[in-house]
Order: C-alpha cells, then sequence, then structure tokens
C-alpha cells in the first residue's frame, strides 16, 4: 500500500466525503447501490497445496478474480484431502479442492460437488526398489507398498495392479501412511514400493537414485480418469446458490489463463505461491495434469463424461468396502451450475 502525501490527507477526505454522499443520495432515489452495501461475501475455502489442486485457486488470486465476483475468499491448506473433508464434514470450511477424494465423502452423503479443476494424468505414481526384487507390477505379489489408503495414489494403485492380475486386496499388504511418511519409508528401504502424487516424486528422485517409476495413471486414461474439483457442504451448497455460480464464475478466467499461457501462469505461481519450488520442477508436474479451456470441459459436463469419470472412481471405493450404498454420481455431482453459466 502507497503512503498519501501529508498534504493532500485532507482534500482527499473532503473528496471522499462528497463522492459517499453522492453516492448515498443517488441509492436513495432508486439509483447506484450505496458503496458501503457492496460487501463482499466471506467464504472458507479448503486446498492441497499441489498444482493440480490449487493451480486456478493462486491464479484467481492473482488476477483478482474472486474478489471481481464479490467473494471473499479465505483458502485454508490441508495435507490430504481426506483432511479436507473431516474439516468441512465438521464446518470448519465451507468448501474445498481436492484430487480423487471428490468422489469418495459426497458419494456417502457429505458434500457436493459443482466444479471440476483437472484430470490427474500422470501425478499418481508407482515407484519401487528394483535392488528389492521388484522390477514388474507382478513382482508386487506379496510385497508391502506405502501409500494413503483412499486417495489418487491409491486409485492408480488399484487399477494398476488389477490391470497387472492381481488382487489388490489378497495379494499385497497396504501400509496406510501420511504421504510425506510413506515416502519417507520408501526411501529408507522399509518397503519396496510405494504410491505416490506429485511432488512427492521429487523426493525419491533425489534420496533413492536406484528408484524406478513403473506405471503412472495416464495409463488408464480415457478408460478411467481420476478427475479433481470442487465440492461444497451440504447445507452451503443448499443456501448459496448464488456462491456457488459466482466461484464458477471467478475459476474461469484463472483456469482459461493456465490452459491458454502456461508460461506466463505458472512463472505467476512459482514466484508468487511456489518460491521453494524451482520453475522447472512446476512446469514437470504441470505437464502431469490434463486441463482443459473453460468451453472444451462444457461438452463434457453436458454428455455426462464428468459425471461417468466421477462415478468409477466412486467405484473403486465401493470395491475397497469405503463405501457401501453409494450415492450415485449423478446425485452427487451438479453439473447445471456449470453449464448455466458457461453455456
Amino acid at each position: 500500500m502507497k503512503t498519501k502525501n501529508p498534504k493532500n490527507v485532507d482534500t482527499t477526505r473532503r473528496t471522499l466525503l462528497k463522492g459517499i454522499g453522492a453516492a448515498t443520495a443517488i441509492g436513495a432515489v432508486g439509483g447506484l447501490t450505496p458503496w458501503p452495501a457492496r460487501a463482499q461475501t466471506a467464504v472458507k475455502g479448503g486446498y492441497l497445496h499441489t498444482l493440480a489442486v490449487d493451480g486456478q485457486i493462486w491464479l484467481g488470486d492473482h488476477m483478482g478474480t474472486w474478489k471481481d465476483q464479490g467473494l471473499d475468499m479465505d483458502f485454508i491448506q490441508f495435507t490430504t484431502g481426506l483432511e479436507l473433508f473431516q474439516a468441512m464434514i465438521g464446518g470448519s470450511i465451507d468448501m474445498l479442492a481436492t484430487g480423487a477424494v471428490i468422489s469418495n465423502f459426497p458419494a456417502r452423503g457429505r458434500g457436493q460437488a459443482f466444479l471440476i479443476n483437472n484430470i490427474e494424468y500422470a501425478t499418481a505414481q508407482l515407484w519401487v526398489h528394483p535392488d528389492m526384487g521388484v522390477e514388474t507390477i507382478q513382482d508386487l505379489k506379496g510385497k508391502k507398498i506405502a501409500t494413503t489408503i483412499g486417495t489418487t495414489a491409491h486409485v492408480s494403485l488399484y487399477w494398476a495392479l488389477k490391470s497387472a492380475g492381481l488382487d489388490p486386496e489378497k495379494d499385497v499388504t497396504l501400509v496406510n501412511q501420511r504421504m510425506g511418511d510413506a515416502v519417507t519409508t520408501f526411501i529408507s528401504g522399509a518397503v519396496p514400493a510405494v504410491a505416490l502424487w506429485v511432488p512427492f516424486n521429487v523426493p525419491v528422485q533425489k534420496n533413492a537414485p536406484g528408484a524406478k517409476m513403473l506405471v503412472d495413471a495416464s495409463k488408464f486414461y480415457p478408460e478411467a480418469a481420476i478427475i479433481g474439483g470442487w465440492a461444497a457442504r451440504n447445507d452451503f451448497y443448499r443456501d448459496n446458490p448464488d456462491v456457488i455460480n459466482k466461484v464458477i464464475k471467478g475459476w474461469i478466467p484463472a483456469n482459461d489463463f493456465l490452459v491458454n499461457e502456461p508460461e506466463k501462469a505458472l512463472a505467476i505461481l512459482q514466484k508468487k505461491y511456489y518460491p521453494k519450488v524451482p520453475l522447472t520442477e512446476l512446469k514437470t508436474q504441470y505437464g502431469a495434469e490434463k486441463v482443459f479451456s473453460s468451453d472444451t470441459w462444457l461438452p463434457k459436463y453436458k454428455d455426462g463424461t464428468v459425471t461417468d469419470w466421477l462415478g468409477q472412481v466412486t467405484q473403486f471405493f465401493v470395491d475397497t468396502g469405503v463405501i457401501q450404498d453409494p450415492v450415485p454420481a449423478t446425485e452427487y455431482f451438479h453439473p447445471q451450475h456449470y453449464i448455466q453459466t458457461v453455456g
């Protein structure tokens, strides 16, 4: 904030008071809404600090698109999507942006999905120690794999094991840890494999140079896709449809900037919001996700593609016993907001 010249303070104050008085008078006769009435709507949002989740969030912050919509967005960082939803269910936040967990809690009636950020194209990865006897996915039979159960990494691992003819429930043992701990466990050699999401591959590459990535989520696209996006608390979604629409409107220019001018967008993100992450690494993260322009997303909302993708991941949670009697994606995902806004 710039400091005003002391000589101009009184003049500025008089001018401001005149302006406020004029605006109030116009409002009184049915003209413009008085300036004091134009308050912003406060919204608490949760996020994960990984490009695939918060890229559009911070570009919106930089571009001022949230404020343009009259939103005072207070974003709070969490470590996993599971923690995000737990906080939202408890009432600490109003909405969130996350990865595959968007197909979990809403399918249990705990949250309403309304906006998609991206496809986790290659963000989920399976890493192994060849010197511990693992060269292929089939070699994982009877082995321990560290991961965070119920997340994007777990979903991708499940599909990878099934594609290799292994039973994810019987042929391997999952070591459930927070992702940072899972990666540390793998690097230490305590387990021969880890299923992770970027950027957790960076410490593996740095500290376990002999490690090998066997597969990433891109192998299963487009037949099966892991998508991440936004969900709101049930009561917040029900009571604030205008806010839901404004979030989408604030997201659109930020998303399209990321898609259409990635070099500029990533440079801004790195400088302002990811100062500890080298730009080359941030570009690698960007290359691991699929993002589409708002217009390109539109037909995928309209023809049910997005709903089907969400449903596939929900089925994973059913198959692994996380969810019983799920709410179908056709009921917990609400594409009409996006379709009306963009279309």
